[in-house]
């Protein structure tokens, strides 16, 4: 039955497969979770990458979108207030498998600190974050396809925010029950609007070409009834990231959707943010309303 109160939370799904064009970023080191605040993300939004100074006259470096997503949750109220909601659901975590962990901010915080937390993460920006906590969690450095995990690995498999539960619907539940020993525990968008690109929701349809079907519908939609989660509850979020530069904001957001370098609509692209922005200790704070859906299941569900 679903939980009776839905709280606020924020943080929008992870960049993964949307219509923008990929941008390819080589490996580098992050700093975690509890280090990774304003002087580290303006390195990385003015071009710096976040490994350290650049020389004088080294190409400038592409945005990590994810690295891009991770600063946003860092800066933002996800972790406050989805961990209250996930607590009411799941009261004993219990040994934790944190599938997609990202750079660990709601893993480490729902964990059992007398219990094993271990992550799931392909990317080598957000492995260097898991890496740098403290504990750190036993890493898999890999997708979860090729995680080579025991049966009943864990007491809570969780999954927030990532692309398998509405890409490979059937399959990743299939896998999440075969490492779960007590609950499942899946976290997708429930808003209208765009799921894909960081700060898309920033911009109108027309821009982000985006399919806003909330990503819930595609999840339940894909399960037959005897598969449907336990519980299923709402909360509205807003994603909110501090940028130092407008301008290489906006021009990151116009490479990611694939506009020519002379496309008009770049100038109008920034002027869009700056509408929006608002002024924060020499930054700019955009935001993004968003809702998502906890589902949960129980092993014998």
């Amino acid at each position: 039955m679903p939980l009776a109160k839905p709280l606020d939370w924020l943080c929008p799904d992870r960049p993964h497969a949307h219509a923008a064009r990929p941008v390819a970023s080589p490996a580098r080191a992050h700093r975690p979770s509890s280090c990774f605040g304003k002087g580290a993300l303006d390195h990385v939004l003015e071009g710096g990458g976040s490994s350290g100074d650049v020389p004088p006259g080294a190409p400038e470096r592409e945005i990590d979108p994810l690295e891009l997503y991770a600063a946003g949750i860092d800066t933002s109220d996800y972790v406050a207030r989805v961990t209250p909601l996930l607590r009411a659901a799941v009261p004993k975590i219990g040994d934790l498998l944190d599938v997609g962990a990202g750079g660990g901010q709601l893993g480490s915080t729902v964990r059992d600190p007398l219990a094993v937390w271990t992550a799931i993460e392909p990317g080598p920006g957000m492995q260097n974050r898991l890496r740098a906590a403290v504990p750190p969690p036993h890493l898999v450095p890999t997708g979860w396809r090729d995680a080579d995990l025991p049966l009943g690995c864990a007491d809570t498999v969780l999954a927030a925010n990532i692309a398998a539960p509405l890409t490979e619907t059937g399959a990743f539940l299939h896998q999440c029950r075969s490492w779960a020993r007590n609950s499942i525990v899946w976290l997708v968008p429930a808003q209208h609007g765009p799921r894909g690109l960081c700060l898309a929701g920033c911009l109108p349809k027309a821009w982000h070409g985006e399919d806003e079907t909330p990503g819930v519908h595609i999840v339940l939609r894909n399960l037959p009834p005897r598969e449907r989660p336990a519980i299923i509850a709402r909360a509205e979020w807003t994603f909110s990231v501090d940028v130092p530069d407008l301008g290489r904001t906006a021009a990151y957001l116009a490479d990611r959707l694939g506009w020519a370098a002379g496309d008009p609509r770049r100038v109008d692209l920034q002027d869009h943010l700056a509408a929006q922005a608002v002024p924060v200790a020499g930054r700019y704070r955009l935001s993004v309303p968003r809702a998502s859906a906890l589902l949960v299941w129980r092993t014998a569900s």
